[in-house]
């Protein structure tokens, strides 16, 4: 993400600091980290209901 035109944007302003840097660093890293957890979920759930079926 740290590549990404809007973070590289955002790194550029005059607003930024090394702190917020790291901080930001931290949050993409999270989301990340979130985004990968609910993928995980989905799929997990999605095999769960395709084994189960609909036997009536």
């Amino acid at each position: 993400m740290g590549s990404s035109r809007d973070y590289r944007k955002i790194q550029s302003s005059e607003h930024f600091s090394t702190s917020n840097d790291v901080a930001l660093n931290d949050a993409f890293s999270i989301l990340g980290e979130i985004v990968d957890a609910i993928e995980q979920v989905e799929q997990f759930s999605q095999q769960g209901e395709s084994s189960h079926g609909t036997g009536n």
